[in-house]
């Protein structure tokens, strides 16, 4: 099964949980923004020093940079079976010019799936997240708690909830995708994309991607 897909949604939704599932059961590449911006980095490619020096000034990354950074992970081999683009395009212009740029590599986007949720599931996931002080492994309360409650099950050590997922800071990111992202969802409008209730349990969530990408 050889599907290019975009998985868009609020923090929180799962859509990373669910592209964990779908590359078990198919040849498609997970990719995210994040995973090729420290892979870029730390490789010191070009495109990486580049992205850097915005980084390190504190400025964001153009959207240009952005998107010729995704464009060079999936000019690789193995996104040749498929792929699923977690996360990103985050702003229209972005996805304007990952549409010109997938046109250009005979890539085009086959669905792009909108992982739906209330907020208030939002929230309460992304305050769930607790991590261990020694070993630095995440477990959350409500999908994968501990044996142990407020132990790391890997190394016995502490676990503590981190700053960047206090409410406030969840609330925040919610905020940033409303203005920034969700609009991403009204330019893909049509019938490439697919919506799935992003509330139940994961396997239903995944029965219900499945379906709608006649996997």
């Amino acid at each position: 099964m050889k599907k290019n897909l975009v998985f868009l949604g609020a923090p929180g939704a799962g859509k990373g949980t669910i592209a964990a599932l779908l590359i078990k059961d198919s040849p498609l590449v997970h990719i995210s923004t994040g995973d090729i911006f420290r892979s870029e980095i730390k490789n010191k490619t070009e495109l990486g020093t580049k992205a850097k020096s915005f980084i390190d000034s504190g400025a964001l990354v153009p959207d240009e940079l952005v998107v010729d950074m995704v464009v060079s992970r999936l000019q690789c081999e193995d996104c040749n079976s498929g792929y699923i683009l977690d996360g990103f395009p985050r702003t229209v212009p972005q996805a304007e010019l990952l549409d010109k740029a997938l046109m250009k590599m005979n890539k085009p986007l086959d669905a792009v799936i909108f992982f739906n949720a209330k907020d208030e599931v939002l929230l309460e996931r992304l305050t769930a997240r607790i991590t261990c002080k020694e070993c630095g492994v995440n477990f959350n309360k409500l999908f994968s708690p501990p044996k142990k409650d407020g132990v790391c099950d890997m190394c016995n050590g502490v676990l503590y909830q981190r700053s960047d997922d206090s409410l406030e800071t969840a609330k925040n990111r919610l905020v940033v995708y409303k203005e920034q992202t969700e609009p991403v969802i009204g330019y893909y409008k049509g019938p490439m994309l697919k919506e799935i209730d992003a509330e139940p349990a994961t396997d239903i969530n995944y029965n219900a991607l499945k379906k709608a990408i006649e996997l």
